[in-house]
């Protein structure tokens, strides 16, 4: 009879354990979605900062398991003032262009005392690359880094109807100052809640700023703007690789079908592939030049050298057979037929398809901005960067690596070098009378400290401020002397 009273007593124990278990769970989970609820409205970047946090801290832990996590640095204060109203901007063109656009931006809402919208990014381009802006870039980042100053959200605010009634949509005047922005632009706040700036592709002036805007600019670029963490591990995985391997340039080629089509540079291409371009740079409404002549433009130095070209250029500047090329763009139109030519002078040619698994780069397909910034990454890590034809990828690694302490970078000649080789081909120039022009010519095109050139009233054919910004990088270097280079002999001056 005792046996089983305790029985019985020990069995009803464990079913009041096991119910003051489960309603204490239940209790515990009923707070836990209460607090976070109350700490969404009290503070609603909460969630999203802790998310970002355990992404950056999970793809850190894969790619160094060696090392220990960082720990964050606190947040500067927030700046504290009257906004003026909201701008929202659409950017335009590619991953760099739109890079550049954004550092503008910034530096207009800050100058205007204005919230900026996170940057909308082109979706409509040639490249079709539906991705946003959180998709490339480490979004919290962006808007924690930037706090001290200007005030940054997601989006325009949807229950304020005079906000949605009153959007102003214009492109603002490219290559503006600061005048006109105060001037022009600010007063407009006055009738609209917010502006709407639908094109933003050079639409801030390279020179005549002041200096802390063009200071912001580069802070923006150079520490805002961190790439996603997936984009950030699998771009350091690339140059892990490569260094690996040994030192290494990084080619940026630039001999891809859209960039043919819109300059109309067929040199090298067969008739079929001409008239493919042609029918193309008429196909998009926005590349207005249609009839070009492609000739012309190549002996004007317009065009990017060709692969056969750029062979020929590296062996002049004496890179030898062995060295390693990372060739950092898309697909190069005429595959592998036209880089039979510079895979025969270099076989340690690569690229990111043959370096990486299949799977690492599935994600990244039919992204061609996310691409562009694994290429980007590499080649601002790399020991040299050669571009051969100056893009906005070529203008902003330069100023990169410009910012890092002066990256060995050889910026090309191509007015001159087309002219050069066209005299070696038709035998008219032995190919050491080329190779001594082709060093010779580049003596000063190794990137060096010095202050850009500036050309009133032609800002286009100035020197840009992203591929040299000369506020940022001055201090404690002396960037007013003459050009050192001037004193090297033909064949001593070092590409390599």
């Amino acid at each position: 009879m005792d046996v089983r009273s305790n029985g019985v007593q020990s069995k009803k124990t464990r079913l009041r354990v096991w119910f003051v278990r489960v309603c204490s769970s239940i209790v515990l989970y009923t707070c836990i979605v209460q607090l976070v609820a109350v700490g969404e409205l009290w503070h609603p970047r909460l969630l999203s900062t802790l998310s970002s946090r355990i992404t950056t801290i999970t793809y850190f832990s894969i790619l160094h398991p060696e090392q220990s996590i960082p720990v964050p640095a606190p947040l500067p204060p927030p700046r504290i003032y009257k906004s003026h109203g909201y701008l929202k901007v659409s950017c335009n063109g590619g991953l760099n262009q739109m890079r550049a656009a954004i550092c503008d931006m910034v530096a207009i809402a800050r100058l205007l005392n204005l919230t900026l919208v996170v940057p909308e990014l082109d979706k409509t381009s040639f490249w079709s690359d539906p991705s946003n802006f959180g998709d490339i870039f480490d979004v919290r980042h962006f808007l924690d880094s930037l706090r001290d100053e200007v005030k940054i959200i997601k989006r325009l605010p949807r229950r304020n109807r005079k906000v949605a009634a009153q959007v102003l949509v214009m492109p603002p005047v490219s290559w503006s100052n600061e005048t006109y922005y105060l001037e022009q632009i600010l007063p407009l706040f006055n009738k609209y809640k917010a502006i709407h700036f639908n094109k933003t592709d050079a639409r801030l002036a390279n020179n005549g700023l002041s200096l802390n805007l063009q200071k912001l600019r580069c802070r923006v670029n150079y520490q805002s703007l961190k790439f996603a963490p997936h984009i950030e591990a699998l771009g350091n995985k690339l140059v892990q690789i490569l260094k690996k391997r040994g030192s290494f340039v990084a080619l940026h080629l630039r001999y891809e079908m859209d960039m043919l089509a819109f300059s109309g540079c067929t040199h090298g291409c067969t008739e079929k592939e001409a008239e493919q371009l042609k029918l193309m740079r008429y196909a998009y409404p926005w590349w207005r030049e249609k009839e070009i002549v492609s000739e012309e433009k190549r002996l004007q130095g317009l065009c990017p050298l060709t692969p056969e070209e750029a062979a020929l250029v590296l062996q002049a500047l004496g890179f030898q057979k062995d060295t390693q090329i990372y060739i950092a763009s898309g697909e190069i139109y005429g595959s592998n037929r036209r880089l039979a030519a510079l895979r025969a002078a270099f076989p340690g040619i690569v690229k990111k398809e043959m370096l990486l698994d299949p799977r690492d780069l599935q994600q990244f397909q039919n992204h061609s901005s996310q691409m562009a910034a694994l290429d980007f990454t590499v080649s601002v890590a790399s020991d040299v960067f050669i571009p051969t034809y100056d893009g906005n990828m070529a203008k902003l690694v330069e100023g990169h690596r410009r910012y890092l302490g002066f990256r060995k970078t050889v910026t090309l000649d191509r007015k001159l070098l087309v002219r050069l080789l066209d005299l070696h081909q038709n035998k008219t120039l032995s190919w050491e009378e080329f190779s001594v022009a082709v060093q010779l010519a580049h003596v000063k095109k190794v990137v060096h400290p010095g202050r850009r050139t500036v050309i009133l009233e032609k800002p286009k054919e100035e020197d840009y401020f992203y591929a040299n910004p000369h506020e940022c990088i001055c201090n404690g270097i002396i960037c007013d002397v003459p050009d050192l280079n001037n004193s090297r002999q033909p064949g001593a001056a070092k590409f390599h």
